[in-house]
């Protein structure tokens, strides 16, 4: 059952909308994966040149197409549509520092999350799709092609926390539910941790932290499906200007607060979106949620220990 409460644009039915991110997804994945194999990719898009050869390499490559196909995808589908497209493929042509876009609605992708995770093999890389109203999102996709699973959640407008649906399709569209682990207190909670980006800093916040078992994944929409699925608990960034852009969490987001998650500031403030810088700096913690309150009072302590002035 979708949530009732959830308003799109004019002229924009929810069934009509998750059918088209479907079929784009689905297709980005196929895009994807021929890209990640040396193969030729579907839809006309050219095959992969190497840097030496002249061409931008397999993750230019794949990233343009894959950019390309979702935005001429959602222009086609919905031509007269009261939102506005971006992605992190056209940023730097569509934004100026510190000015917000002129969108009550905007669309934020990314068309490939987990840059090194593709070029080293791992399949553990992303798409993310993220409708956000007013600087927060309403409704979220996160596809992993190399699992052929793809998130989906409607956040709707009663905010999360038991105020939307998130579920997992398969390529059938048939639907797996979300799976939070029974798991509540810290010593018991697994983290899921990135394989590229980690400093003293955040390590000393994971050991004031004291939790249980770590994981590392590639990607945040990957991350997050491992809360969904119930591997693991939370994740936490740790960041300031090389922080995560809007693209890499805003899906991710979504999908998490929609299956009645959590995803916060240590400071317990929301992440907004669309406010003229695109970097989702400080302490942010995702989790599926019971122990939420109490991991963000231990990280705000911690930090005002660790990098007294820190802003979380």
């Amino acid at each position: 059952m979708m949530p009732a409460s959830l308003t799109l644009p004019s002229g924009i039915a929810l069934d009509t909308l998750l059918a088209e991110l479907r079929r784009l997804s689905w297709g980005a994945a196929d895009i994807l994966r021929a890209y990640a194999r040396g193969q030729q990719p579907p839809y006309g898009f050219p095959a992969a040149l190497s840097v030496d050869a002249g061409g931008e390499g397999p993750v230019s490559a794949a990233d343009l197409a894959v950019n390309r196909w979702l935005l001429d995808g959602l222009g086609e589908a919905f031509p007269a549509a009261d939102w506005t497209l971006l992605s992190e493929e056209t940023a730097k042509e569509q934004l100026v520092e510190g000015q917000p876009l002129a969108a009550e609605w905007l669309w934020i992708l990314d068309p490939l999350d987990g840059t090194k995770d593709f070029l080293q093999g791992t399949g553990e890389y992303a798409v993310h799709l993220a409708l956000v109203r007013a600087g927060t999102p309403v409704l979220g996709v996160v596809l992993l092609p190399e699992m052929e699973e793809l998130w989906m959640g409607v956040v709707g407008d009663g905010g999360g926390m038991g105020g939307g649906e998130a579920w997992c399709e398969n390529r059938a569209g048939e639907r797996s539910p979300v799976r939070f682990s029974s798991r509540r207190h810290l010593g018991e909670l697994v983290l899921v941790a990135s394989r590229n980006h980690r400093d003293q800093r955040l390590e000393q916040l994971l050991e004031a932290l004291q939790l249980g078992d770590t994981k590392a994944i590639g990607s945040v929409g990957g991350k997050v499906a491992t809360i969904l699925r119930g591997e693991t608990d939370l994740y936490v960034s740790l960041s300031g200007r090389s922080a995560p852009k809007d693209w890499d969490m805003a899906a991710p987001e979504a999908v998490l607060r929609a299956a009645g998650g959590a995803f916060s500031h240590a400071d317990g403030a929301p992440l907004t979106y669309n406010t003229g810088d695109v970097r989702q700096a400080g302490c942010l913690i995702a989790s599926h949620g019971p122990a939420h309150g109490e991991l963000c009072e231990r990280a705000a302590a911690a930090m005002a220990r660790i990098d007294p002035g820190f802003a979380v």
